[in-house]
């Protein structure tokens, strides 16, 4: 994925600045920086969550696979088949566990049932959940436990087999267990899957990314391997706010 010169504004708000960064392919990118900095904002124009919002107005480049996902020609539908995401409050729908997990295979025009079956056991063993559920895939999702609904919902952006997952602090509502099997499962994604995550938590960060990107006031800061960027900042605000100066 390549961001080239991304400029977004909501209404007269300027709200990322010129942003240009290459997120490389089966690795895991954390996106960090106090409230508001835009990292959240830059996440869903990845997948262009950011058409529904009135007022936006998006310059630049984002490209996938050489595409420009801006370009007129490209199908919002087809490319957020591509782009998943994973919110930061679990978001299952009020269905059963399998039915969870096979609606955006049957959106996109799966039927037999043999066909769902393998793409939900599949779904949720990539979410490492199957074990937990397989005998109560008809039951309410509603009746999991948080950390069980966020690797529910995990499971349901597979199952329509994207490249990439967006991840917006997805486990910031869940218990440190549940977080641990969160980091966990996205260490295993990875060698599948290019992910990108948004954290509060640095700790987080350093744990499970790759590289990572430091954003304040809508200006990318500084963005290198991970190691390098907690250990070697070159910029002092990284610096600074790595070290709880500030944020």
């Amino acid at each position: 994925m390549r961001i080239r010169g991304l400029q977004l504004y909501y209404g007269t708000f300027h709200a990322l600045k010129n942003v240009s960064m290459d997120v490389p392919g089966r690795a895991v990118t954390a996106l960090i920086g106090p409230s508001g900095c835009g990292k959240s904002t830059l996440l869903r124009t990845l997948n262009r969550m950011n058409d529904m919002i009135p007022g936006v107005r998006i310059e630049g480049k984002v490209e996938i696979g050489g595409v420009d996902i801006y370009d007129p020609k490209v199908h919002v539908e087809l490319l957020r088949k591509q782009v998943g995401m994973v919110f930061q409050q679990p978001t299952p729908f009020p269905k059963s566990v399998y039915d969870n997990v096979a609606f955006g295979p049957r959106i996109h025009g799966v039927r037999k049932k043999a066909e769902l079956d393998e793409i939900v056991e599949k779904s949720l063993r990539a979410a490492a959940l199957w074990d937990e559920v397989k005998d109560h895939l008809h039951r309410s999702a509603y009746g999991l436990s948080g950390g069980q609904q966020q690797r529910l919902c995990i499971a349901r952006a597979l199952a329509v087999q994207p490249s990439i997952l967006l991840m917006d602090e997805p486990t910031s509502a869940l218990d440190p267990i549940s977080t641990l099997k969160i980091e966990e499962l996205i260490r295993e994604l990875k060698r599948s899957y290019t992910i990108v995550i948004v954290t509060h938590n640095m700790q987080q960060a350093a744990r499970i990314s790759d590289r990572t990107a430091f954003f304040l006031h809508g200006e990318l800061v500084e963005y290198a391997d991970t190691g390098t960027l907690f250990s070697r900042p070159r910029d002092p605000r990284t610096e600074d706010y790595i070290t709880g100066r500030f944020g």
